[in-house]
């Protein structure tokens, strides 16, 4: 009876052990899937360093290597107070696209697009729901808003729309993090038809 006893007591003990492992270790899988807000705001931020967000949402100054993004103006879009840009209707007949000189606009044979502002500021994403962020990208819906018109060159969305729901979840808490800049991008301008 004692050697019976001692038996169920060692698998009593056993199957503690082992349930306290087991929930262990779902603990420690669940930390590993759930990534923190900061290691989110570090990827977006890589992310968006990578993919070359910079390039077209910056405003850009001339250094002595070249042009590099405005450091007061990052991600803000084309500047509200710049000139619009202007191609002869030779150049974007002929296919031509004409950039202004910071890339921020673009001028091609779908109409003039400019660079949206992409900080958080309200006028530029500060107010969008991660929802919308990921319509946009994904599908290429302007302000992520279904009933909208679709994204225009040279916004690659359909590149983007490859990235994972958690590449686009980090870029949006990064860019939720940028230094707000009030700036109000002009309105799309599609291309005139003869």
């Amino acid at each position: 009876m004692k050697a019976l006893t001692f038996v169920i007591i060692i698998c009593i003990f056993a199957w503690l052990l082992n349930s306290c492992e087991s929930a262990k270790a779902v603990k420690d899988t669940t930390a590993a899937t759930t990534p923190s807000k900061d290691s989110l705001v570090k990827r977006g931020a890589y992310l968006v360093a990578i993919i070359g967000c910079n390039d077209c949402h910056s405003p850009k100054m001339m250094g002595p290597n070249g042009p590099f993004p405005d450091p007061a103006k990052i991600l803000s879009g084309f500047p509200s107070n710049a000139p619009v840009p202007v191609a002869s209707a030779d150049d974007v007949k002929n296919g031509l696209v004409v950039f202004s000189g910071d890339l921020t606009a673009a001028i091609g044979p779908w109409g003039t697009s400019f660079a949206a502002n992409i900080t958080s500021d309200a006028t530029g994403i500060g107010n969008w729901k991660e929802a919308q962020f990921k319509n946009a990208l994904r599908h290429g819906k302007y302000k992520g808003l279904d009933g909208d018109r679709m994204l225009v060159p040279p916004m690659p969305w359909q590149d983007f729309s490859n990235l994972t729901d958690e590449d686009i979840e980090a870029i949006f808490y990064y860019l939720q993090t940028t230094k707000p800049v009030n700036n109000v991008v002009p309105a799309f301008r599609p291309a005139a038809r003869s």
